[in-house]
């Protein structure tokens, strides 16, 4: 782990007056399932979105459907943070978005089925209310809907 002295003098200013939030609830469920037998959703905060679609800006709270079929290479990383070191991910997306991973699960019998679609979020947003109040809630009820057992997070 880095030592926070390391970090941009900005950066430290920043993290030592972040509100964290913290909250009582959990949305965590039990699984009911062998994992060989679930579906599997993908939700990433890397800020991955397609060519066709509108980049997330800082504090973004929305989201972007990123269909099953997509091939990985033609994602673009948007997370906007002066914090975070996208070299990585702009080498291999699948280190904060392991859909080629899955997909190999998938083949081998690990994972029951990929979802059809996967969501991509912003990460960093420091006004989170419309994130927790709204497009949070309406990308879980989507996720009901599509019958997926299982929500892979990969936080960024």
């Amino acid at each position: 782990m880095a030592s926070i002295r390391k970090i941009d003098h900005i950066i430290q200013f920043f993290m030592k007056f972040y509100r964290i939030q913290r909250y009582k609830t959990s949305p965590h469920t039990p699984l009911c399932l062998p994992l060989n037998e679930c579906k599997v959703a993908l939700i990433t905060t890397a800020g991955f979105y397609l060519p066709e679609q509108v980049p997330f800006d800082s504090n973004d709270c929305s989201y972007r459907e990123i269909p099953n079929s997509i091939q990985t290479q033609v994602l673009s990383a948007g997370h906007k943070s002066e914090a975070y070191d996208k070299r990585g991910i702009e080498s291999d997306v699948n280190l904060a978005f392991p859909l080629d991973r899955f997909k190999e699960l998938e083949i081998e019998g690990k994972i029951g089925s990929l979802n059809h679609r996967h969501f991509s979020f912003m990460g960093s947003i420091t006004k989170p209310k419309s994130l927790i109040k709204r497009t949070a809630p309406e990308v879980a009820q989507m996720l009901k809907s599509d019958g997926v057992d299982v929500a892979f997070l990969t936080p960024v």
